[in-house]
C-alpha cells in the first residue's frame, strides 16, 4: 500500500471538511439571523417559527391550510400576500400563513397536501428577472433537470396534488412585462400543478396596479370556493398583532427602540453585512444644489462608506433609507387621537405565532409610525373599505363605505387628489380624530417603509470610498388637492443639506425632519443606507464604444460612466468613443454637471461626444430623441463597431420612444424592414449590449 505523503493528507483533509461544512449548511452555518436581533419580535414566535425550511413541516406543524408565497423588492408584493392571507381567513375560514420565499426550499412540493392552497404574490423586477429574494425559487422551477424528494421528472407531474393561485405585480414599460408570474405560471403548470382561477397581472406602468389586484382577486376568490369547498362568512376585522402599552417602560429606556433597525443599533453599535435589513449610518461627507433656480431642487450628496465594508462597482445602486416628514407623523398621529400618547411604549406581538412584526419592539407610536409606516404611500380602497366600519358616526362611515366600493369614486375622490391616508381621514371626518381604529390595523394595512434606490453618479474606479447620489427634489402640486405631493427621502435628503450648509432648523416646505435620528444617532450630517448591485454595467473592455441617453437625473450613473472613462483615460489606457445625450429644461437652469463634462471632454478629446437638448430654450420643445434621430448617421456607424448603449430614466417615454428609434434607424442604415430593426433591439438587449436603467 502506497504511503500518504504531506499534500494527499492535506487535500483529504480539506475535502473532509468541504463535505462537513456542506453538509452541516443551516444547521451550524449560513443560519438564518432575524434582523432585529433579540429583539420583542422574536417573543412572538416567528423566529422559532423561522427555523423549518419545509413548508409541508411547517403547515402541519401550525395547523394551516393555505400558504400564501412573496417574491417582492419594494415591499408591495409583501403587502398584497399579507392581505390575501387576511381575507382569506376573515372572509373563507382559511387558516393562513405568509412566507418569504427566500427562507424554504421546494424540492419537497412534491408533497404538498391536495386539501391546502398555495398562492404566489410575485414581482418582476428589471428586466424580467426575479425580485432577489425569489432567485433559488425561480431557479429551481426553471431548471431542466429540476427534481423532487421522490425523484419525479417533468414527465411524471411531481406537482400534481397542488392547487395554487398567482398574481404579478409587473410595468408594462419593460419588455418582459410581468414574465416571473408568466413564467412560473408556465412552470408549476408543466410539473401538473392546477392553478385556481386566473393568473393576475397588476400593471405599475398604468398605474392601475391596485385595481388590477382588486379586480383579479375576487373572480380568484369565487374560483378557489368552488373548488375547495369553502363557504364565504361576513369578514369582520380580526386584529393580526397585540398592541400592549407599557406604562412602566419610557421612551428614554435603553431597551426601548425609538427607530433603531435591529438590536446593534440600538446597543449604539454599526456590524455588518450591511443590506437590505441593516443599514450602515453613513456621513455625508459634502452636498450641493445643481439647480440655480430657487423654486426647484436637484441634490448633488457624497456619502462617505470607508470602514463600512461595503463596496460598489460603477452602476450600482445606492438604498436610503428615508424618515417620515414630522408634518405627516404630526397628522397621522392626531387624527387617531394618539398625539397625546405619541411617546407611549408600546410591544407589538403576532397574536399568531407566524406572524411577523415588521418592526421591533418595545417602542413608541411616535418611532414605529416615523420609522417604520409608509404613511405618505397612495391609500389603497381596500384599506378604506378596512377602516369603514371604525369612522367616527354613521355619516362618515356611509361616506368611507362607497369610497371603498367604488373605483371611479375612489379615483375621483383620492387617488387623483395624491391624498395619503392621514389626509384622507383628516378630510371625511373635517378633524375628528378616528380614536375608534386599532393600532393594529393600520400596522397591517400599511407596508413597511422602503428604502429608495438611486443611481450611483460616481466612479468606483476614482473613488471606491465614497457614494454619489444626484437626485431632483420631488413636489407636486395638484389643483384638486389642498396638500401639495412631497417626496419622502429627497425631502429628507434636502433637510440634511440645509443642515450641512448651517441652516440651525432645516424645514423644507414646512416637513420638518427629524434628521438626528433615533437618540441623535445620525447627528453629525448621517443618513441610513446599503447598496444594490446592478447589472447595468460599462463593457469590461474600456476600448469599446458606447452610447448613453440620459436627460434630467437620468444622467446620473452617465456621470460616473464618463468619469471613470475620463480617469482610464489620463491612466494611458485605450478608451473608446464614448457619446453622452443629455437634456433638460434650460441651459441656464438646470443643465447638471455642466463644468464637469468641459473637464471630462479635457481627459477624452474628440472621445467624448455630449448632445444637449434644452426643451424650452427654443420656440420648439427639443428632447433627446430628437437629437437621436439627427444623430442617426453617427449612431448607426457606432452600432457597426458594436457599441454598447445604455438608457436611463423615464421608462413610460423616453425610454420606450428610444427604444422605437433606434430599431428604426437600424433598419433604414441596413435597408431592412422595421420588424426586423425592432427584431436587432431585441437581440442586443439580449445580448447586454443594450442596457436601461429605468424608472416609471
Amino acid at each position: 500500500m502506497a504511503q500518504l505523503d504531506t499534500l494527499d493528507i492535506i487535500v483529504l483533509a480539506a475535502l473532509l471538511v468541504g463535505t462537513v461544512a456542506y453538509f452541516t449548511k443551516g444547521t451550524y452555518w449560513a443560519v438564518y439571523g432575524d434582523p432585529y436581533g433579540n429583539s420583542l419580535a422574536n417573543g412572538n414566535g416567528a423566529a422559532k417559527a423561522g427555523k423549518s425550511r419545509n413548508i409541508i413541516e411547517k403547515l402541519e406543524e401550525t395547523d394551516k391550510n393555505c400558504v400564501v408565497f412573496y417574491g417582492s423588492q419594494t415591499g408591495t408584493a409583501e403587502d398584497y400576500a399579507s392581505r390575501l392571507a387576511k381575507e382569506g381567513h376573515s372572509r373563507f375560514g382559511l387558516n393562513t400563513i405568509v412566507a418569504d420565499l427566500e427562507d424554504y426550499d421546494y424540492e419537497n412540493l412534491d408533497k404538498f397536501p391536495d386539501d391546502k392552497l398555495a398562492v404566489f404574490v410575485l414581482a418582476t423586477y428589471g428586466e424580467g428577472e426575479p425580485t432577489d429574494n425569489a432567485v433559488e425559487f425561480y431557479e429551481f422551477l426553471g431548471s431542466d433537470d429540476v427534481s423532487f424528494s421522490d425523484g419525479q421528472s417533468v414527465d411524471d407531474k411531481p406537482l400534481s396534488n397542488l392547487k395554487y393561485v398567482a398574481f404579478g405585480l409587473g410595468n408594462n414599460t419593460y419588455e418582459h412585462y410581468n414574465s416571473m408570474v408568466r413564467n412560473v405560471d408556465t412552470y408549476l403548470t408543466k410539473l401538473g400543478a392546477t392553478r385556481l382561477g386566473s393568473a393576475g397581472e397588476g400593471d405599475d406602468g398604468a398605474g392601475t396596479m391596485e385595481e388590477d389586484f382588486l379586480a383579479w382577486k375576487e373572480p380568484m376568490w369565487a374560483d378557489v370556493a368552488e373548488k375547495m369547498g369553502l363557504e364565504e362568512r361576513e369578514a369582520v376585522y380580526e386584529a393580526v398583532f397585540e398592541i400592549t402599552e407599557k406604562p412602566d417602560l419610557s421612551a428614554e429606556d435603553d431597551t426601548v427602540y425609538v427607530g433603531e433597525p435591529n438590536k446593534n443599533h440600538l446597543e449604539g453599535s454599526q456590524k455588518g453585512p450591511f443590506n437590505a435589513n441593516n443599514p450602515f449610518i453613513a456621513p455625508i461627507d459634502e452636498s450641493k444644489e445643481l439647480f440655480t433656480v430657487k423654486n426647484r431642487n436637484c441634490l448633488h450628496m457624497e456619502i462617505d462608506i470607508a470602514g463600512s465594508n461595503l463596496s460598489y462597482t460603477t452602476g450600482d445602486h445606492i438604498a436610503v433609507w428615508p424618515t417620515n416628514a414630522g408634518k405627516e407623523v404630526d397628522r397621522f398621529l392626531s387624527i387617531l387621537g394618539l398625539n397625546p400618547k405619541r411617546h407611549t411604549v408600546i410591544a407589538v406581538k403576532g397574536l399568531d405565532p407566524t406572524a411577523k412584526v415588521p418592526f421591533p419592539s418595545p417602542t413608541t407610536y411616535d418611532a414605529a409610525v416615523r420609522y417604520h409606516m409608509e404613511i405618505c404611500a397612495p391609500v389603497s380602497r381596500q384599506l378604506v373599505s378596512t377602516i369603514a366600519p371604525f369612522a367616527p358616526n354613521d355619516q362618515i362611515k356611509a361616506e368611507m363605505t362607497k369610497l371603498g366600493s367604488e373605483k371611479d369614486y375612489f379615483q375621483e375622490k383620492v387617488t387623483h387628489r395624491n391624498l395619503n391616508l392621514a389626509q384622507l381621514l383628516e378630510i371625511e371626518s373635517n378633524g375628528e380624530a378616528w380614536s375608534k381604529v386599532p393600532f393594529s390595523l393600520f400596522i397591517e394595512g400599511l407596508v413597511k417603509i422602503q428604502p429608495r434606490y438611486y443611481s450611483i453618479s460616481s466612479s468606483s474606479y476614482v473613488q471606491k470610498d465614497k457614494i454619489a447620489i444626484t437626485a431632483v427634489v420631488e413636489s407636486i402640486e395638484n389643483p384638486g388637492n389642498p396638500h401639495v405631493l412631497k417626496g419622502v427621502t429627497t425631502n429628507y435628503l434636502l433637510a440634511l443639506k440645509q443642515k450641512q450648509h448651517g441652516d440651525p432648523s432645516p424645514d423644507p416646505h414646512g416637513l420638518n425632519y427629524a434628521i438626528t435620528g433615533p437618540r441623535n444617532k445620525y447627528d453629525g450630517i448621517h443618513v441610513p443606507v446599503h447598496v444594490r448591485h446592478s447589472n447595468f454595467k460599462l463593457p469590461s473592455d474600456p476600448s469599446k464604444p458606447i452610447i448613453m441617453i440620459g436627460p434630467g437625473t437620468g444622467v446620473a450613473p452617465f456621470r460616473g460612466f464618463v468619469q471613470e472613462r475620463a480617469a482610464q483615460a489620463k491612466a494611458g489606457q485605450n478608451v473608446g468613443k464614448t457619446v453622452l445625450f443629455f437634456g433638460c429644461r434650460k441651459k441656464s437652469e438646470d443643465f447638471i454637471y455642466q463644468d464637469e463634462w468641459d473637464q471630462y471632454k479635457e481627459a477624452l478629446g474628440d472621445n467624448f461626444v455630449m448632445h444637449t437638448a434644452f426643451s424650452r430654450d427654443g420656440p420648439n420643445k427639443v428632447y433627446v430623441q430628437h437629437q437621436i434621430e439627427e444623430s442617426a448617421d453617427e449612431i448607426n456607424k457606432l452600432l457597426e463597431q458594436k457599441a454598447y448603449i445604455y438608457v436611463c430614466g423615464d421608462a413610460a417615454n423616453m425610454a420606450r420612444e428610444v427604444n422605437t428609434i433606434l430599431g428604426k434607424i437600424i433598419a433604414k442604415h441596413r435597408n431592412v424592414p422595421e420588424t426586423k430593426g425592432e427584431e436587432i433591439v431585441k437581440a442586443m438587449r439580449a445580448s447586454n449590449q443594450y442596457q436601461e436603467d429605468v424608472w416609471s
